[in-house]
């Protein structure tokens, strides 16, 4: 009796030591493989959001041909992305690491109200410049310019994009006023040119997948990119909350 009753205490003096070395060490999802299911969920939720969001934009760009009087028609579908990538870039920064805490949905919606009225005011006077630089590159040899024209019109909306990229990590994570937004972005270009280098690679990235696929096909991954745009931005975001914010 004695001996199967202290059998029974050790057990349990086990089991308590290896349960309290599992709550210490190591949580219900917390391990390498609940961290990629989480992250995989929160994509998919804010990418199917992000559709949604967009949808009737990119119903509309896939009816346009590629004609070069359409530029303008084709900048005006495309002001949707601004507010649901805002909105992408708000979710993604507050996604949990945890697959009991994942509210990715409720983040976008957040991030949605909370940023369109900023990320229009980032986003529509830049689609307006890229709709006039991309005018002119298409109706460039009707124009008669001189070819340095062009490379100076490709430098300007390379720059207008990576400006476009800081700027919208910025509006969608701390409330400045788009003026602020704006030269911050500028500041940015300068001050952080590793950012903006792997911006360029995201941009490559985005366009090799528009050639060889669709638009339709960059926007199923326009989830993937905002994370991969979130990442690059760090050191903008850190840099932003430690000097420009109280």
């Amino acid at each position: 009796m004695s001996t199967r009753a202290s059998g029974t205490a050790g057990g349990t003096v086990a089991e308590g030591t290896v349960a309290g070395g599992m709550a210490a060490g190591r949580g219900f999802g917390e391990g390498p493989l609940s961290r990629a299911a989480a992250l995989i969920y929160t994509l998919l939720v804010v990418e199917a959001l992000f559709l949604v969001t967009t949808a009737p934009g990119l119903a509309a760009l896939t009816l346009l041909g590629g004609d070069a009087s359409n530029v303008p028609l084709a900048a005006l579908c495309a002001l949707p992305l601004g507010p649901a990538l805002s909105a992408a870039l708000y979710a993604l920064s507050r996604r949990g690491r945890d697959l009991a805490d994942l509210h990715p949905a409720a983040a976008f919606w957040r991030g949605y109200r909370a940023n369109a009225a900023g990320a229009l005011k980032i986003w529509a006077p830049w689609l307006a410049g890229m709709a006039v630089v991309g005018t002119n590159l298409a109706n460039f040899a009707a124009a008669g310019l001189p070819a340095w024209w062009a490379a100076l019109l490709v430098l300007v909306a390379l720059g207008g994009l990576l400006w476009a990229g800081n700027a919208l990590v910025i509006t969608s994570l701390f409330a400045f006023r788009a003026v602020d937004v704006a030269r911050l972005a500028s500041y940015f270009l300068l001050r952080r040119p590793r950012v903006a280098l792997g911006n360029v690679s995201l941009l490559v990235a985005a366009a090799g997948v528009t050639l060889v696929g669709t638009e339709l096909l960059t926007a199923a991954l326009a989830a993937a990119f905002a994370a991969l745009l979130l990442r690059n931005g760090r050191p903008v975001i850190a840099e932003v909350r430690e000097k420009f914010t109280a």
